[in-house]
């Protein structure tokens, strides 16, 4: 009997279109789908894939997943894109991953954690950059240090860029601009609301807290109760962001978040090859507990999208081999907190501040 293949939505994006490269390149044929026929059209003709055009809207009741062992869904934003999906897979049999970085999305997810168990199938958000080192790195360090309630996590890059799919998911956001976990609860602050320093594998910088997804899945995955998490950014940028803390209520409305994401979709495209090549990706991690004792460690990758494309296949060629159990998962969960240093050009430093 022949296995069924994986589908990829979105697979013309930006991301999805990395994801589908990195595919081929390891010999797979995935089926590429999205909602816009043409674009997607030509790049399976490229590839030499299968390829199917739908929408989300169309996904009730239609056989477009039936003959699929999994979904590994790239098109963002996910606050409004995964739920349909999800929904979709749990309706049809269909193992789901996706590429996410957004807590509101984690959230949802893992409370269909008993529907997925019941129906057999896997469920696992954040695949890529998006969490897969840093929820790696947490479970490591909170294995090291067991009693530890305290987790804090930043990092930070050299090259790269930003694609039209991450852009639209931060405007998707707005108004909301912070927020850290305490005592086990989300908690709102404000934008850049803690600045500090930060001794990365490349260097000291400086990183400010931002509403990153490992305050759900990091939570998920260690149980640590308080959990920040930080991103690299000159001093000078952190102030010029503070004083834009007025505006916010404003950038959240309607009419100034459609103008910014249509500004985004026509403008914006991601860093090119030449600079996914030479980018890197830093990371740092520590705990603490009760006691004040403390265990810290770095992480470089390769530049995040192109960390990515090969995490998010990696994933879901285990997922469909049936390595994971039926549940919602984070990535270190599902694969284990080594799981991140089998990816190719991953370099992970010492666990330092044991006896």
């Amino acid at each position: 009997m022949t296995a069924r293949p994986w589908m990829l939505y979105g697979a013309y994006g930006y991301t999805g279109e990395l994801v589908a490269r990195e595919a081929v390149r390891r010999g797979l044929r995935p089926v590429l789908a999205g909602r816009r026929r043409e674009p997607l059209a030509a790049l399976a003709a490229e590839l030499d894939l299968p390829c199917r055009s739908f929408g989300l809207e169309e996904l009730s009741g239609r056989p477009e997943l039936l003959d699929v062992a999994a979904v590994l869904h790239c098109a963002g934003p996910f606050l409004h894109t995964s739920r349909p999906m999800v929904q979709a897979c749990l309706a049809a049999g269909v193992h789901y991953l996706d590429i996410t970085g957004e807590i509101v999305v984690f959230e949802a997810i893992f409370r269909r954690d008993e529907a997925a168990r019941v129906a057999g199938l896997v469920l696992l958000p954040g695949a890529g950059f998006d969490v897969v080192p840093t929820d790696c790195l947490a479970k490591r360090l909170a294995e090291a240090l067991p009693d530890a309630d305290r987790l804090e996590l930043a990092f930070t890059a050299r090259g790269g860029g930003t694609s039209r799919g991450t852009l639209r998911t931060i405007v998707a956001g707005l108004p909301h601009s912070g927020a850290i976990r305490r005592q086990g609860r989300l908690e709102p602050v404000p934008l850049a609301w803690e600045a500090r320093e930060i001794e990365f594998g490349c260097g000291r910088r400086w990183a400010m807290t931002i509403p990153w997804g490992d305050l759900a899945t990091a939570y998920r995955s260690t149980g640590i109760p308080d959990i920040r998490v930080y991103t690299g950014t000159p001093r000078a940028a952190i102030r010029r962001l503070r004083r834009l803390r007025p505006l916010l209520p404003v950038a959240g409305t309607r009419p100034v978040k459609g103008l910014l994401d249509w500004w985004v979709r026509r403008t914006v495209t991601g860093p090119d090859e030449a600079r996914r090549a030479a980018g890197r990706s830093y990371l740092w991690g520590r705990v603490r507990n009760p006691a004040g004792a403390e265990r810290t460690a770095t992480l470089e990758t390769p530049e995040g999208y192109t960390l990515t494309a090969a995490a998010a296949v990696e994933c879901v060629e285990r997922v469909v081999a049936g390595a994971v159990r039926p549940g919602a998962w984070t990535p270190s969960l599902a694969f284990g907190a080594g799981f991140v240093e089998e990816l190719p050009g991953v370099e992970a430093g010492p666990i330092s501040g044991g006896s």
